[in-house]
């Protein structure tokens, strides 16, 4: 712990505030989590109907994430977080008076406009951080978030209890809380380029040419970030399904929160040297291997194993996936970079509700074993990349160790 606080009062004073709201909005960050079981259980939808919806938020999400960067560049980073986080709030609060035939256009809408957060956040915290620090600057954000976390499952359980709408009330109420820090303490926005500077920038997609590590990065986070949202999906419904209470899952999604917040920081700082393709590959690895852990024995008990795995395995991958992309990026793209991984990074919120309801319906055990397969297959690929261009460690994203 003496490492997390060490590096949380190296950073300025108005980004220490910032994730201090990061936090708080963390700890009501409901609706998502328990979507998918409060579709079946509230609105007595069937897994793959309920899966369907969430899919379509997760259309929203995706979409939110790859254009939230660009928007931050051209309008400013503040007003974009700002927007993203007052639409979030007012379509969380009306999910539960809302028509289930209607869900599915107020999903999508809020799948868009929060996701545009995610993107401008971490812009926001890495770029007020030198090179050499960014992997640990990645590695604060994601503490702060689930240290927050670490209270909102458990209690959004309770909640949900007695009535499910309270989890978007709540959720609702603490993203406004996040808006209200982010409008008092960040940064103003700088001025917006003008017609001319944009009109002679590069399309993004030649800004990639020849960086074949970071679009492997890319193409596999999308293989991992699908497996390793089962933890949200398939989990949940095999934990039902084997008639454990709501608050055993709760549960689980706050140790993994837990074991993030103590150990990731140290994590990231003990691999700050490591090139980040091994660093990378072997969290993939570690993905895998926990799903191969749970499909053997699928219990409560395994069930805690396999978070503990994970757990270590989205520690390792993460925070240097995220530093590396951002070293990838030209001057004036990195909100846009940033916005290209977390569109990677995010895109197992509308393929792994498809993939794993309809898998989960068929037969778990297949969903299980492509959840383990997947994330070994991807980092057999980045290693293989790796290996292919051992020279190029300038679009590795190599760095010093933070100081």
């Amino acid at each position: 712990m003496g490492s997390l606080w060490r590096s949380v009062r190296s950073l300025p004073s108005w980004l220490q505030i910032v994730l201090l709201g990061q936090f708080v909005n963390a700890a009501g960050a409901l609706a998502w989590i328990y979507l998918t079981l409060y579709l079946v259980d509230a609105r007595h939808l069937t897994s793959a109907n309920a899966g369907l919806l969430s899919a379509i938020n997760g259309v929203g999400l995706i979409a939110g994430n790859l254009f939230g960067g660009g928007v931050g560049d051209r309008i400013g980073m503040r007003r974009a977080l700002l927007a993203g986080l007052l639409g979030w709030a007012a379509c969380c609060a009306a999910v539960p008076i809302t028509p289930v035939v209607a869900l599915g256009p107020l999903l999508l809408v809020a799948g868009t406009l929060g996701g545009v957060t995610r993107p401008l956040m971490s812009a926001v915290v890495l770029s007020a951080l030198p090179v050499d620090q960014r992997r640990t600057g990645a590695a604060l954000w994601r503490v702060a978030f689930n240290a927050g976390a670490i209270i909102g499952p458990p209690l959004g359980a309770l909640a949900a209890g007695s009535h499910f709408g309270v989890i978007f009330a709540v959720d609702a109420a603490s993203s406004l809380i996040l808006a209200a820090v982010i409008w008092r303490f960040a940064p103003l926005d700088s001025a917006r380029p003008s017609r001319s500077s944009r009109a002679g920038a590069l399309p993004l997609r030649r800004t990639l040419r020849g960086k074949r590590f970071t679009v492997a990065v890319l193409v596999t986070v999308v293989v991992v970030d699908t497996s390793y949202r089962q933890l949200y999906v398939g989990l949940p419904l095999e934990l039902h399904r084997l008639q454990a209470p709501t608050l055993v899952y709760g549960l689980t999604v706050t140790l993994n929160c837990v074991l993030i917040v103590l150990a990731e920081v140290w994590v990231a700082l003990r691999m700050a040297r490591r090139p980040p393709a091994a660093v990378i590959a072997a969290g993939y690895a570690l993905v895998g291997t926990s799903w191969l852990l749970f499909g053997a024995h699928p219990s409560v008990p395994t069930a805690i194993a396999m978070v503990v795995v994970i757990s270590v395995g989205e520690m390792l991958y993460k925070p240097t996936a995220t530093a590396a992309v951002a070293d990838a990026a030209p001057p004036g793209y990195e909100g846009r970079y940033q916005s290209l991984y977390a569109g990677a990074s995010i895109s197992g919120t509308v393929l792994a509700p498809a993939i794993g309801g309809a898998a989960f319906g068929h037969h778990p055990g297949l969903l299980w074993l492509g959840a383990a397969v997947a994330p070994l297959l991807a980092a057999a690929a980045l290693v293989t990349v790796r290996t292919a261009r051992p020279d190029a460690e300038s679009d590795y994203g190599v760095v010093s160790a933070p100081s």
